[in-house]
């Protein structure tokens, strides 16, 4: 249902382009871009893609991409997002940049390398506090907290992860609570600001039954920072994930003051 809906963007005659899918899903966008008569590529089988891992003194751990057509080659260009969906994705985006090149648009392949190096993305994959790191990730679905885990697994290093995490109730919930085991030692888990929140009550209680593992439940995003930073040390790493409100909250938050912090108040005698 949903690649069909993905699919209902292809329109006749216009370049659409994709990267590798599930076998059923590249099967759906196959069949609706030929119904539709919309010519379709995907990276990595019709366009020549490849990317790869390395580690460097100099980069540190890092993703390569290499993407060849008639018209553009692009050779072991370095991905500044980091996670191996990432390196994918910049490919994706490549690819658009060479069919718009077939279609007229004067983009050299220079700009389209100095545009790639300065892509960011707020929000994902995000360290927006040191000693402790504090690690904000959009992922509000299944698919990209298994992205986000394997990332954190590639690129930082740490001895042991809290996960702080709230969703709207309509995502894929017990999906999202499977990936997190694969990489959370303790999970906080905190409403989000939308009516559509789910209850961390429920969530915890779910996650314990499922798993067995150690969580607990905080009021607010504030809260669950004060318990993360009783239980860290400079080698640990918090992340906040489950959705893009937590990840603004998170944001806005830490723009403003330190909540990792105790918040004293005192008062003058004269």
């Amino acid at each position: 249902k949903i690649a069909e809906e993905k699919a209902g963007i292809f329109k006749p005659g216009i370049p659409a382009v994709t990267v590798s899918q599930e076998p059923e899903v590249e099967a759906v966008f196959q069949r609706v871009a030929q119904k539709v008569g919309a010519p379709l590529d995907i990276t990595g089988k019709s366009i020549e893609f490849s990317y790869r891992f390395e580690s460097s003194r100099l980069q540190g751990p890092h993703n390569y991409i290499c993407l060849t057509t008639p018209n553009s080659r692009f050779e072991h260009l370095p991905v500044p997002l980091l996670g191996e969906h990432q390196a994918i994705n910049c490919g994706l985006a490549l690819a658009v940049i060479d069919k718009l090149k077939t279609r007229g648009f004067p983009i050299s392949d220079n700009k389209a390398m100095e545009g790639l190096q300065k892509t960011v993305i707020p929000g994902r994959m995000e360290i927006i506090h040191q000693q402790p790191r504090v690690l904000v990730d959009g992922a509000h679905n299944a698919a990209s907290i298994d992205a986000m885990m394997r990332a954190i697994g590639q690129h930082i290093p740490y001895d042991s992860m809290i996960v702080i995490f709230g969703c709207c109730a309509d995502k894929d919930v017990p999906g999202m609570l499977q990936r997190i085991t694969s990489g959370a030692d303790k999970v906080i888990f905190v409403p989000v600001d939308s009516i559509r929140t789910a209850d961390p009550n429920e969530l915890s209680a779910q996650y314990v039954e499922l798993y067995g593992k150690m969580a607990q439940v905080a009021p607010t995003l504030e809260a669950a920072l004060h318990i993360a930073a009783r239980a860290v040390t400079k080698e640990d790493l918090i992340c906040i994930t489950g959705s893009f409100y937590l990840v603004g909250e998170a944001k806005k938050l830490f723009a403003t003051r330190d909540p990792l912090k105790p918040q004293f108040s005192a008062k003058v005698l004269i």
